[in-house]
C-alpha cells in the first residue's frame, strides 16, 4: 500500500478532528476516551440507545448501521469514521466509501476479515498457517470432511460469532444434529475447521497507520473459559525465537487484508512450538486491553493516530508484566457493579466498569488490570479485585 497523506482536519473544531465510531460499545467507549485526550470529538452511530459510549459522544445517531443511509449520514458529520466490530455489512460500507468519505478499516478489509472462510482463503493465500478448513453446506458435508481432516472438527459460522456464539466442537458423527441446530445450520452458512491441539493461545495486536507504518505490541497469552477470554497474560512466557515469529505472523496477516488501525490477531502455540493463526478482528480487542496502564501508548489511542495519520505512539511496557481479568456477568440482572468498593480498595488494581445497563451470562460487564516486576504478582493483584465485583446481583 503507498503512504497517504493525513486526514485533513475540519477547522471549525478546536483542535480539528471529528471521528465517526460504529457502534457504541465499551470498545467505542475505550477508544473515544484517547480521542477526547487528543482534542477530538466523537459521533457514535448506534442501534440502541444508552450504550457505553453515549455519554461521551458529541453526538449518537440511532439507525440500523446495515443501512447505507445511516452510515452517510454519520460520516457527513466527520472527518474519518471507523469500527467497534466487523459485522458491519461490507456491502453498506462500501457505498460509504464510494460518496467519498474515509473509512478506516475500509470496506475491502472488512469484507475479507467479516465471513471467517473467506478470511481464512485470504490468509492461506497469503502463505500464512491456518488450520485445514472447508466451507460446508450439509451434515453429510461434514462427515465427508472429517473423513479428510480427522475428528474432532470445529463447526464454525462463517458471519456474527464471537465468544464462542457461534462455535461447535465435534467429537464424532454424533456430536453433528445438535451442533448444526445450536448455529442454525439450515438458514446460516457454516465451515470446518481441524481442531488445532495447542499448549497455548496467542494474541498480537498490531496497529498500522495510514501512513503506512506499523508497530506491534507485546506478544500476550490468553486463557480461554467456555470460549471466552478470561485472562490475558503480559508478556507471553515464549522463548525470543518465537515472539519474533508470533510478531512478522501478526503484521503479514495484516497486510494480507490491508488493515487499517489496531488489529487483533489470535494464534495457537501448538505442542511443537508452531504457530497457526486462529483468527483476527480489524478492531482494537479485547486481548490489548492491558496496554492501557501497561503500555506507553495504549492501543486504543494508537488506532486514533493511525486512521488520522498521526505519528504512532511507543507500544513497550512500562513494567516487566502486566495481567488482565474480564468481569463477566454471572446472571442476568442489573449491571452495576456490587463491589466495587472493595475491588478498588486493593493496591495496584486498576479497575474498568464499561458502562452496560444490564448484564447476562458471560457478558463482558468490565475488567481488571495490574502491573508488576511478575506475572504472578500482577495476576495476584487482578484476581484479588475481580473476585470482589458481581453484576446482576441487588444493589
Amino acid at each position: 500500500m503507498s503512504d497517504k497523506q493525513a486526514i485533513t482536519p475540519d477547522r471549525s473544531l478546536p483542535s480539528g478532528y471529528r471521528i465517526g465510531i460504529v457502534g457504541g460499545g465499551q470498545l467505542a467507549k475505550m477508544t473515544s476516551l484517547p480521542a477526547l485526550m487528543l482534542g477530538c470529538e466523537i459521533v457514535i452511530l448506534e442501534r440502541n440507545p444508552g450504550t457505553p459510549s453515549s455519554s461521551l459522544a458529541a453526538e449518537v445517531l440511532h439507525g440500523d448501521w446495515d443501512d447505507p443511509t445511516n452510515l452517510i449520514q454519520l460520516a457527513e458529520r466527520v472527518d474519518v469514521v471507523t469500527l467497534e466490530n466487523e459485522f458491519v455489512d461490507a456491502n453498506s460500507l462500501q457505498k460509504l466509501e464510494d460518496a467519498g468519505h474515509k473509512l478506516y478499516p475500509s470496506a475491502n478489509t472488512i469484507s475479507l476479515v467479516q465471513d471467517k472462510l473467506i478470511q481464512k482463503q485470504t490468509l492461506l493465500k497469503s502463505g500464512i498457517s491456518v488450520a485445514p478448513f472447508a466451507a460446508v453446506s450439509s451434515k453429510q458435508d461434514i462427515i465427508e470432511q472429517a473423513e479428510k481432516l480427522n475428528w474432532p472438527l470445529v463447526l464454525k459460522a462463517r458471519r456474527n460469532g464471537y465468544d464462542g456464539k457461534g462455535n461447535a466442537t465435534l467429537q464424532s458423527a454424533a456430536d453433528i444434529d445438535q451442533a448444526w441446530e445450536k448455529l442454525g445450520g439450515d438458514n446460516r452458512e457454516l465451515y470446518v475447521e481441524a481442531f488445532c491441539p495447542f499448549k497455548a493461545e496467542l494474541a498480537v495486536m498490531v496497529t498500522r497507520s495510514i501512513t503506512g507504518k506499523m508497530v506491534t505490541y507485546p506478544v500476550v497469552e490468553s486463557i480461554q473459559r467456555d470460549h471466552i477470554c478470561h485472562i490475558v497474560k503480559a508478556p507471553a512466557n515464549v522463548d525470543v525465537n518465537l515472539t519474533k515469529q508470533a510478531e512478522t505472523i501478526a503484521c503479514s496477516a495484516v497486510e494480507a487484508i490491508d488493515g487499517i488501525g489496531t488489529i487483533g490477531v489470535e494464534m495457537f502455540l501448538t505442542e511443537d512450538n508452531q504457530i497457526i493463526l486462529n483468527e483476527m478482528a480489524p478492531r482494537v480487542h479485547n486481548s490489548g486491553h492491558y496496554s492501557i496502564e501497561a503500555c506507553i501508548c495504549s492501543q486504543f489511542e494508537n488506532h486514533v493516530r493511525a486512521i488520522l495519520g498521526l505519528p504512532l505512539g511507543a507500544t513497550d511496557m512500562i513494567s516487566p508484566a502486566a495481567v488482565m481479568i474480564n468481569l463477566l456477568g454471572e446472571q442476568e440482572g442489573s449491571g452495576y457493579p456490587v463491589g466495587i468498593e472493595q475491588a478498588m480498595a486493593i493496591a495496584g488494581a486498576h479497575v474498568h466498569v464499561y458502562g452496560k445497563a444490564k448484564t447476562n451470562i458471560g457478558r463482558k460487564m468490565g475488567h481488571i488490570t495490574a502491573i508488576g516486576e511478575t506475572a504472578e504478582s500482577a495476576e495476584n493483584i487482578a484476581q484479588q479485585a475481580a473476585t470482589c465485583i458481581r453484576f446482576g446481583a441487588e444493589t
